[in-house]
């Protein structure tokens, strides 16, 4: 791994109430490719990644949304075409792309049709399951999993609100999944293990999808933070910008005073003392 001081140095700084943060994907990207030893620039590959996943899907729904497509993907638009034609061969060179890339979409025909399942879902977890496998670096696979990990314990809780079966919502393999699914108290004994259930149990109780999503970020925001304080120039804390960078990628259409100031007082909030909901009390 190597130490990145001269390239993050030269980084603009960026909150997450920034709406224009001075820097593309496309622009730290070309960084890394100039910054980035050989072995940091192939865990970089995993970030990127996930754009082809969104890519995939998008070509599978509608062959014609070749416009459309997002262009932060490591592979090109003739590698979606010869992935989506060739994974249907039984001689299919799976070593090409990621095995379960053209697993997903060998099985898509079969399952698109099927009651209750949403494509773009399923694939994100095929991609998370797939990173928190294979890759090489420990803080990208604890990133990975906690993305895991929030999505399955504020589906659990609404599940539970719900009065719905808890297990039947529940995806993927893990420490947290498997509580969850064996763990009958209210709150599946999670606060206990995971001091950052007490956060998500905040979020859980936002009625407004947007403010939820915000609120999700925010926290995933401050985790980064985190986990790279002391190691400021490590690969982990480009990665943890990339990822931040992506944040505000997505939500660079928010009008900018109101965005501002959504996240201002989401991160005021998660930071404060956390509210454990009456109902998930002991």
């Amino acid at each position: 791994m190597g130490n990145y001081y001269c390239m993050m140095a030269g980084l603009p700084d960026i909150e997450m109430a920034d709406t224009q943060p001075g820097i593309t994907i496309a622009d730290l990207r070309e960084q890394c490719q100039e910054a980035l030893s050989h072995l940091d620039k192939k865990l970089e590959q995993y970030f990127y990644l996930r754009f082809d996943c969104i890519n995939i899907v998008r070509l599978l729904k509608d062959p014609t949304c070749e416009d459309q497509l997002d262009l932060y993907g490591n592979y090109s638009l003739e590698q979606y075409r010869d992935l989506l034609t060739s994974a249907r061969e039984l001689n299919f060179n799976v070593h090409r792309y990621p095995s379960f890339l053209s697993e997903f979409v060998r099985n898509y025909p079969y399952n698109k049709d099927t009651e209750g399942y949403f494509a773009e879902d399923e694939m994100m977890l095929a991609y998370l399951q797939y990173c928190i496998k294979t890759c090489p670096n420990a803080f990208m696979r604890r990133w990975y999993q906690l993305n895991l990990d929030i999505n399955n314990i504020l589906t659990a809780m609404i599940a539970r609100k719900q009065g719905w079966n808890v297990s039947d919502y529940i995806k993927g393999e893990g420490t947290v999944q498997e509580m969850i699914r064996e763990n009958k108290t209210k709150d599946f004994d999670l606060s206990r293990e995971y001091d950052f259930v007490k956060d998500l149990m905040k979020i859980v109780d936002e009625e407004d999808p947007v403010r939820k999503e915000h609120m999700i970020d925010a926290f995933k925001w401050m985790w980064l933070d985190e986990q790279t304080f002391f190691e400021p120039f490590s690969f982990e804390a480009v990665f943890a910008y990339l990822c931040k960078l992506e944040m505000l990628y997505r939500w660079s259409k928010l009008d900018v005073e109101q965005g501002k100031e959504a996240f201002r007082k989401i991160i005021d909030d998660l930071r404060g003392e956390a509210r454990v909901p009456e109902e998930f009390q002991r």
